[in-house]
């Protein structure tokens, strides 16, 4: 089928600008956060633009970040194609995208509109697509005219402005094809060609640092560890990165995201139309009473005031940068990388620049090195888990270089002996601060054993009293002992304990952090016992008196079961035992020790009298026993056995009385000993 072309036939009298080539990208930052910033420049000639292709996901952040440096021109702006191109393209226009399916199906969408077809002009009616060609039906004052169009052969649009909009229609059309980029154009304003630079931030995967360690063996003079560290990278930029620098940043910046390619419009508040009220009327109801007048108002009262006030305080955090140049190692194995690395620190933000340009096509991933240095280091072992049998073999280092190293995995090779070159296992490592150490556990030494046994003791640190109750501080030693077994091994050995809430650790502790407290020691090839205790200030409170008793003073014995509730009472059983037991345990020289035992000598005084006051209260109720049968005999008794009956009802109402008397003594003597036992340290 012959075909007429479309870009002739529908830009009629237009003229298409030849698009300039895209500037091309020049440097290339990542960041660990996820963002790249692209730096384009090259020479634009005088009154050019500078146009690049970007992906559409980044639009957003190009239109919020773009910083254009040019140094003898004006910046008009920045043009790009609509974010629903094809929407917008064909907004008002007589056309959808399907009419470009064929040129007939286009000039059908175009009915009524006039045109010129083999010079004729008129409306076009019809097209149809024929064995000669394409028929046009044009609509004249005279009448139809059908013209066949062939090879070479144009309709134009007699409305120029139809024309160009029908154009950027097609190729908006073109545009909307490849929705996963547009096309960038910065308006530039100068007299004369200059190089021009394009800097902006968008998203992109982040680099990932993984890292080399070749570490001495164990025992070994050797002071130093090797650390390589290499940089996986991928150009999702849809630019080719040819020969451009490569810098690699390590840091947490703030960074958001704002939809700003995307049309967004603001809902508005719909007011209605005005119309006229109804008419309402009340009905007549009638004449009722007047109210009643309101009370007389209350005397006002002062309203009670209020002062505060809201203290801020701000601080200002900064750091002056700093850098170093990495020293290149001239050790054969491994090779050093060929280009030299330039690290820079600022607060809070590590930056690695590669010294030599780096390719990277659009779509690739590659993996670069961009660390190479020597830092201090020695092996050890390591007790993370205390139940576990054997510790882990790691490695320490000390960042020794003026920069922080990021996060990473770690391959870990031997350095010398039997370990030169061979794999040893794999580590993570967390971001290290310049001059901190790290412990990198790469593998279990299962030739290494350890133990761990738990205790508490307790010590009697000091006796105090208050009202009624006996103080007693007491130092809990907990300790956590742990036998090795190193099987001939020498070395440094780290173990990590917990924190234990309220207690203090009574060992050298070499370091804090969120693995709790570390403490080291070094073994000498024979088993050997760490010891690591915690103490804790305990303190025990013993009560003399029960306070749910009540009031000592209120308390009658007749109305108290003091046998039921002994064991509540000063003197009872439980409370001086406990008392003995602790002043055994109580060393000479501890304060408070004779205070103690002066308060266990009068417990034992009371303990006697409640012994008293109890024989004499179980006396009393055998007499008042013996009263209740009197009463009872008496009231069974007539004649010479009443009068029998009376006698000893006499005798047993005073011998019951005698008992509650020398009880109601014993109570009192027994009541003066409690106050005063009570009164001990009040």
């Amino acid at each position: 089928m012959r075909q007429i072309g479309l870009a002739t036939m529908l830009l009629a009298g237009t003229a298409l600008s030849a698009l300039a080539e895209d500037l091309p990208v020049r440097s290339v930052t990542l960041s660990s956060g996820g963002l790249a910033q692209i730096e384009r420049s090259g020479e634009v000639a005088a009154g050019g633009s500078v146009t690049f292709r970007a992906p559409t996901t980044d639009i957003d952040d190009l239109l919020r970040s773009l910083v254009v440096a040019d140094p003898a021109g004006t910046v008009e702006g920045v043009r790009l194609p609509a974010r629903d191109l094809a929407e917008e393209a064909f907004r008002g226009l007589p056309l959808r995208p399907a009419d470009f399916e064929s040129r007939a199906a286009l000039l059908n969408a175009l009915r009524g509109q006039e045109a010129t077809a083999t010079g004729a002009t008129g409306r076009i009616a019809d097209a149809q697509e024929t064995q000669q060609g394409l028929r046009v039906t044009l609509i004249t004052p005279r009448g139809l005219v059908t013209a066949l169009l062939r090879e070479g052969e144009e309709v134009q649009l007699t409305d120029a402005g139809l024309a160009a909009r029908v154009a950027r229609a097609a190729e908006a059309l073109a545009a909307a094809r490849t929705a996963d980029e547009r096309r960038v154009e910065i308006g530039l304003r100068a007299d004369r060609a200059r190089n021009v630079a394009v800097l902006y931030v968008t998203g992109a995967p982040l680099w990932k640092p993984s890292w080399r360690l070749l570490v001495p063996a164990p025992g070994s003079t050797q002071t130093q560890a090797r650390l390589q560290g290499w940089a996986v990278v991928e150009n999702a930029s849809g630019s080719d990165w040819e020969r451009i620098r490569l810098a690699l940043v390590s840091g947490e910046a703030a960074a958001f995201h704002q939809p700003l390619y995307e049309p967004i419009r603001v809902p508005r508040i719909e007011m209605p139309v005005r119309v006229p009220d109804a008419v309402r009327v009340q009905a007549d109801t009638g004449t009722r009473p007047p109210p009643p007048p309101p009370p007389p108002a209350p005397a006002p009262m002062a309203a009670p005031t209020v002062q505060g006030g809201v203290a801020e305080r701000q601080r200002a955090l900064g750091g002056a940068p700093s850098g170093f140049a990495a020293a290149q190692q001239d050790r054969a194995d491994p090779s050093a990388p060929a280009l030299p690395i330039q690290a820079a620190a600022t607060a809070g933000r590590v930056a690695f620049a590669l010294g030599e340009p780096v390719t990277i096509r659009a779509g690739e991933t590659a993996n670069v090195p961009f660390l190479d240095a020597r830092l201090p280091a020695d092996r050890v072992w390591w007790i993370q888990d205390l139940s576990a049998r054997n510790p882990l073999s790691a490695i320490r280092i000390r960042n020794s270089l003026p920069t922080a190293l990021p996060d990473g995995l770690v391959t870990v090779f031997g350095a010398e002996g039997n370990e030169a070159g061979a794999f040893l296992g794999d580590a993570e490592i967390r971001t290290v601060a310049q001059g901190d150490t790290r412990i990198l556990a790469f593998a279990r030494d299962r030739d290494v054993q350890f133990t761990t046994a738990s205790s508490s003791t307790d010590r009697i640190a000091r006796i105090g009293a208050r009202r009624g109750f006996v103080i007693v501080d007491i130092a809990r030693t907990e300790e956590v002992a742990i036998a090795i077994d190193p099987r001939g091994g020498r070395g440094p050995i780290i173990v990590d304990v917990p924190r234990r809430q309220g207690a203090t650790p009574r060992f050298p502790v070499v370091a804090e952090g969120d693995f709790g407290l570390r403490a080291e020691a070094t073994l000498a090839a024979e088993p050997a016992t760490m010891r690591l205790p915690f103490e804790r200030a305990v303190r025990q409170e013993v009560p003399l008196w029960d306070a749910g008793l009540g009031d000592l003073v209120l308390l009658r014995w007749r109305e108290f079961d003091i046998e039921q509730n002994q064991r509540r009472l000063p003197g009872g059983p439980g409370t001086l035992e406990r008392l003995q037991e602790i002043l055994g345990r109580t060393a000479q020289d501890v304060p408070g020790r004779a205070d103690l035992a002066a308060t266990v000598e009068a417990l034992e005084g009371v303990r006697r009298l409640l012994d008293e006051l109890r024989t004499r209260i179980r006396v009393w109720r055998v007499t008042e026993a013996a009263l209740g049968r009197a009463r009872q005999a008496v009231e069974d008794r007539t004649g010479q056995e009443l009068a029998e009956a009376r006698r000893r009802l006499n005798a047993a109402s005073r011998e019951s009385e005698q008992a509650a008397a020398v009880a109601d003594q014993a109570w009192e003597n027994w009541l003066r000993a409690v106050q005063a036992l009570l009164t001990r340290g009040g």
